[in-house]
C-alpha cells in the first residue's frame, strides 16, 4: 500500500515510471555507505596532505614528485568526486538527472585513466634513474614531466569523452525507471577499457619494476664483490640485504596492490550488464577506488620527507614566512 500511495517513490507524480526508494537493513548501510564514507574522506585528506606539501616546499619541485603531484590530484578527485557520488548512487534516489548521470561516468573514466597513466609515468622515471643514473639528469627534467603530465590528463580527458559518447547521445537510456543512474560498459567499450586501462599498464608497470628490481640486486651484488675487508665485507652484506629485502618488498607492495585492486573491477564489467549493474559491482567499483587511497601511502608514506611535512603542514608552520625554502630533505 505504501507504494501506491507514493512514500516509498523516489517521485511521487511519477507514480508508473518513478523508482522506489532504497531502503537498506542497517548492516547494509554500514557497508554502503558509513564505511565508504570514511574511505572517501581519508582519500581527501591523505592525497591533500601530498597536494599541499608538494606544492608548497621548494625542495619537493623535483621531476619525479611532479608526477607524484598529478597522482595525488587524480586520487584527490577520486575520493572527492566519484566515491560521494558512487555513495549517493547505491544508497539515496538520484535527483540530479541523466545528463548529470552521464557526466560522472565520463569523469569516472578520465579520472582513473590519468590515476593509471601518472602510475606509468612514475615507474618510467624510476625505470630511468636506477638504470640509467648517468643520463637521468638530462633525459628526465622538469619541463619534460610536466609536458607528459600534461598530455597524460589530455588523453584521459579525450578516453574518457570518447568511450563514453554514446551515453550523451541518449542519457539515462539504460535506467529502467526515474531516479536512478545506471552505468553499464558494454562488451566492445569495456574489452577497449581493459586493454587501455590495465593490461598495457599492468605490462609496462611489471616489465619495467622487475628490470629495476634485476638492476638493483646486481648492483647490490657487485658492490658486494669488490669489498676487500672482511669486517667491511659483512657490514655491506648486511646493509645490501636488506636493501635488497626491501627493494623487492616495495615493489611487491606496487605491483600486487595495483592487481588486487583493479583485477575485480575489469572481471566484473566484462561479465556482463546485468552484474555491472548488481550490488555486488558496488563493493568491486570501491575496492577499485580504494587503490586512490593506497596510492599515497605507497608512494609518500614511504618516504621521509613526507612524514616532515605533513608535521609541517598540521602545525600550521607553512604559515610562516620563507616556509617554503624549509629543509625537509
Amino acid at each position: 500500500m505504501e507504494s501506491q500511495d507514493g512514500a516509498e517513490l523516489c517521485f511521487p507524480q511519477l507514480f508508473n515510471t518513478s523508482c522506489k526508494k532504497p531502503a537498506p537493513p542497517w548492516t547494509e548501510v554500514i557497508l554502503l555507505h558509513i564505511l565508504p564514507s570514511f574511505i572517501s574522506v581519508l582519500t581527501v585528506t591523505l592525497n591533500l596532505l601530498v597536494i599541499i606539501s608538494v606544492s608548497h616546499f621548494r625542495q619537493l619541485h623535483t621531476p619525479t614528485n611532479i608526477i607524484l603531484l598529478s597522482l595525488a590530484v587524480s586520487d584527490f578527485l577520486m575520493g572527492l568526486l566519484l566515491m560521494p557520488v558512487e555513495i549517493l548512487r547505491n544508497t539515496a534516489c538520484w535527483f540530479l538527472g541523466d545528463l548529470v548521470c552521464s557526466l560522472y561516468n565520463s569523469l569516472s573514466f578520465i579520472i582513473t585513466s590519468a590515476s593509471v597513466g601518472d602510475m606509468v609515468l612514475i615507474s618510467v622515471d624510476r625505470y630511468v634513474a636506477i638504470c640509467d643514473p648517468l643520463h637521468y639528469p638530462t633525459r628526465v627534467t622538469e619541463n619534460r614531466v610536466k609536458l607528459c603530465v600534461c598530455l597524460c590528463w589530455l588523453c584521459s580527458v579525450f578516453y574518457g569523452s570518447l568511450i563514453v559518447i554514446d551515453e550523451f547521445k541518449i542519457p539515462g537510456r539504460h535506467n529502467s525507471c526515474y531516479g536512478e543512474c545506471l552505468i553499464t560498459v558494454g562488451y566492445i567499450a569495456g574489452t577497449i577499457d581493459l586493454v587501455v586501462s590495465f593490461i598495457v599498464p599492468v605490462i609496462v608497470i611489471v616489465v619495467l619494476y622487475l628490470r629495476v628490481f634485476v638492476v638493483a640486486v646486481s648492483q647490490a651484488r657487485a658492490m658486494r664483490s669488490h669489498v676487500t675487508a672482511v669486517t667491511l665485507q659483512v657490514s655491506v652484506s648486511q646493509t645490501t640485504r636488506k636493501s635488497e629485502l626491501k627493494a623487492a618488498r616495495t615493489l611487491g607492495v606496487l605491483v600486487v596492490v595495483f592487481l588486487i585492486c583493479f583485477i575485480p573491477y575489469y572481471c566484473v564489467s566484462l561479465a556482463g550488464d546485468n552484474l555491472l549493474s548488481g550490488s555486488y559491482a558496488y563493493y568491486v567499483l570501491f575496492l577499485f577506488y580504494f587503490n586512490s587511497t593506497l596510492n599515497p601511502v605507497i608512494y609518500a608514506l614511504f618516504y621521509p620527507w613526507f612524514r616532515k611535512a605533513v608535521e609541517l603542514v598540521v602545525t600550521l608552520q607553512i604559515l610562516q614566512p620563507g616556509s617554503c625554502e624549509a629543509n625537509i630533505l
